[in-house]
């Protein structure tokens, strides 16, 4: 503040002058009300404009600026004396004191009732330099729910049909508390059997009629629900298959994929990466899915019900007493206003409490994983102690979120029943009057019970609906993804060579751009040769193998077959004509027989038993209960690791491939298998084969080793080539004979 004296002079000078002034107008005010002949109100009215601008003449004289909160407070301020005597002539009650006595006190009353007013609004609808970013967040969600709305399309029929049981229910549903106070009234004159029976008659059909049609709504509109959510479903899950292997590397998966980045055993850290990559998939088919389906449904349905019963309960509370309404829609603000204190603050501390939840989650795990480690140095009490302190935070956020809760239940019921005292109170004095019937105030009384609730409802239904918005988001951001790599190739020759060129890549995986696996690598793969790639763990051989099948794409470079870039083929028959046997081939639940022909339509059995046999798997699969119809279980569950194995390479004989990529298959199999299989393999002879092996027996015999290392081809050559090079390729061989083991 003393580094600033001129804006603080010119805020108290701002301040002063305005006081003087508003206080000047303030007793001219009463003095005027007192002496003037012409109309109380309209001399209320007047005087208030007139205090409004001189204050805010005033004001912009000596600021220069006005911030929206002070304008706000002003309006309030000026306004607020004309507001109270408008509101007791409307009730019918008697002049305020204020209004015939003027002193500072009363000032200081509404001085008070403004800054609260103003406050609320601030609350409500807060002015801040984020508000463009609010414009933008709001323009985006009445987009993204237009294209919900369109997805409902092909549903209208349903959506109309349970927006005509909405509106009948809501309207049977209403008419029900106005003959209940009809009854009474009834009742409680003159009797008459006729008018009692009607009454009892309309109030029946009424309830009758609210009851079928929320029935029919409601069936009509889960129908409606099922189906749209169905539809979404296929529509993601299709959207899904078609992006590019990286895509998934990349999906968020928190701490537990930096965890697994730290383990030392890639199988099995693949494998749970995938699984944890799954979750925020499956996360996506099934929670978001169903809310974007909800969305429109369930609502919308909601709202429209809460909506139209609100309006037309607010007709018929004006019908049986206008100024009781007017005074039960007074209510509305100050619930507001406890309604936004408390999400605020609930939420925060919801928030916090969850992430406390989450640390002490994290903290039992990082013990439950590193058991041994807290054994060894005896700290098993000090990981007990940081355990509950961490829960203590947690019960600690618990009981401040649970006080906050009991203090707005508290406040709403006070607010309630405060209301309702003042309904009672007043509508004796109406009865008294003769300004309405004692049936007509017990109509209104269950009226006004369910306004509130209703009111409630639809400033919750609105948060609702933006969180089912923001979970359609993410659904239509997946919907919307463009897969980087391209399937748009059209070429399909009718003679395929087999022959591959590797030229000049570079490559880095998309989850960990900064470590290059690949550098300025070159290789060629010729028909009719089979090319063995050896090298120590992680080097890049895999890497070669997942960008001839297009799982990535390289930064740099470009593969070609037969000349030709990979893009450039058609995608159905590009992977018709290379073919990919891993070391553990994923099979998917159903036959034998619906794993071998897995992507293939029409094969015929004899072509499925000729596959078979080359893979050495014909014999056992004959040996199992139902042949080849048998079913092989969730994963091939069913199957041992070497039958899996087997069947796998059927999967990829039966589609003649002219490039066979062999990924570590003789792992799981015996010497026999091994050798038919080869022997299978040696009557393709223009078939181009690419192996990564480590049985020194499959490296031998290829026509062409490559030594991978750093990711750049350091030795190519035949198995005596090699040898005699006395490189890489003769160390590894070295150290495995040294080692005594028979496999690289």
């Amino acid at each position: 503040m003393a580094g600033n004296p001129v804006t603080t002079f010119h805020k108290a000078l701002a301040l002063v002058l305005s006081v003087i002034v508003d206080l000047f107008f303030f007793y001219a005010t009463g003095f005027v009300v007192v002496h003037s002949a012409f109309g109380h109100l309209a001399r209320l009215w007047v005087f208030a404009a007139l205090r409004w601008s001189v204050i805010i003449v005033t004001a912009l004289l000596v600021l220069g600026d006005l911030k929206p909160l002070l304008i706000r407070f002003t309006t309030a301020h000026s306004l607020l004396p004309a507001v109270l005597e408008s509101g007791n002539w409307a009730l019918s009650l008697e002049e305020s004191q204020c209004s015939r006595v003027v002193d500072v006190r009363c000032w200081l009353m509404f001085a008070g009732a403004s800054l609260g007013a103003a406050l609320f609004w601030e609350f409500t609808i807060p002015d801040s330099d984020e508000e463009a970013e609010g414009k933008e967040q709001k323009q985006k969600s009445r987009v993204l729910f237009k294209r919900v709305l369109y997805l409902h399309y092909p549903d209208y029929l349903l959506l109309l049909g349970g927006l005509v049981f909405l509106t009948l229910a809501v309207i049977c549903e209403m008419f029900i508390p106005f003959y209940t106070g009809r009854v009474i009234d009834i009742l409680g004159s003159n009797y008459q059997q006729n008018e009692f029976l009607a009454a009892l008659l309309f109030m029946g059909l009424y309830s009758l009629g609210s009851s079928v049609s929320a029935g029919c709504r409601g069936g009509v509109l889960l129908c409606a629900i099922s189906s749209v959510t169905c539809r979404i479903k296929v529509m993601l899950f299709k959207a899904l298959t078609e992006q590019e292997i990286g895509f998934f590397e990349i999906i968020k998966t928190g701490k537990v994929v930096k965890q697994h980045k730290e383990r030392k055993q890639k199988d099995k850290m693949r494998k749970d990466f995938l699984i944890f990559c799954a979750g925020e998939i499956t996360s996506r088919l099934s929670r978001d899915t169903t809310l974007t389906g909800e969305t429109v449904c369930l609502n919308v349905n909601v709202l429209l019900r809460t909506f139209i019963k609100t309006v037309g309960m607010i007709s018929l509370m004006m019908s049986l007493s206008w100024k009781l309404t007017f005074l039960v829609l007074m209510e509305t603000p100050i619930t507001g206003l406890i309604q936004n204190i408390y999400d605020k603050h609930y939420q925060r501390l919801s928030q916090a409490m969850q992430d406390s939840i989450a640390h002490a989650n994290d903290a039992a795990n990082e013990v439950v994983f590193g058991i041994r480690v807290v054994r060894s140095f005896n700290t098993e009490k000090h990981e007990a102690d940081r355990y509950d302190k961490r829960l203590m935070e947690t019960h600690s956020l618990k009981t401040h979120r649970d006080t906050v809760r009991a203090i707005y239940l508290l406040a709403r019921r006070c607010t309630g029943l405060g209301m309702q005292v003042l309904i009672l109170y007043y509508g004796r004095l109406f009865i008294q009057m003769g300004q309405m019937t004692i049936g007509n105030l017990v109509s209104f009384i269950i009226y006004q019970s369910d306004l509130g609730d209703n009111i409630r409802t639809i400033t919750y239904i609105f948060g609702d609906m933006l969180n089912s918005v923001m979970a359609a988001g993410k659904v239509f951001e997946y919907l919307d993804r463009k897969p980087q790599i391209s399937t748009d190739g059209n070429l399909k020759p009718d003679q395929l060579k087999g022959h591959i060129s590797y030229q000049g890549l570079n490559f880095a995986y998309p989850s960990n751009p900064d470590k290059t696996v690949l550098q300025d690598f070159s290789l060629e793969l010729k028909p009719g040769q089979m090319t063995a790639l050896v090298g120590p763990s992680g080097e890049g051989k895999s890497t070669c193998v997942s960008l001839l099948e297009r799982l990535y794409e390289p930064q740099h470079g470009e593969i070609l077959l037969d000349g030709e870039p990979l893009k450039s083929y058609d995608h159905h028959f590009f992977h018709k004509k290379i073919a990919v046997v891993s070391q553990e081939p994923v099979l998917f639940s159903g036959s034998v027989r619906d794993n071998i022909t897995y992507g293939l339509t029409g094969c015929s059995l004899d072509e499925i038993q000729e596959a078979a046999r080359k893979a050495n798997a014909h014999e056992f699969i004959q040996q199992l209960k139902k042949g080849y119809d048998t079913e092989v279980g969730e994963s091939g569950g069913q199957l041992s690791k070497s039958e899996r194995q087997r069947i796998g390479i059927a999967r990829a004989l039966i589609r003649q491939p002219k490039v066979l990529i062999l990924d570590e298959i003789t792992s799981s199999l015996d010497s026999e298998s091994e050798n038919k299989i080869q022997q299978a393999l040696a009557s393709c002879p223009d078939q181009t084969l690419l192996v990564i092996a480590h049985r020194l027996k499959t490296i031998e015999t290829a026509d062409q080793i490559v030594v991978i290392s750093g990711g750049k081809v350091k030795e190519r050559g035949t198995h005596q080539q090699l040898m005699e090079l006395k490189g890489s390729y003769h160390k590894l061989r070295e150290e495995l004979f040294s080692e005594g083991r028979s496999t690289l």
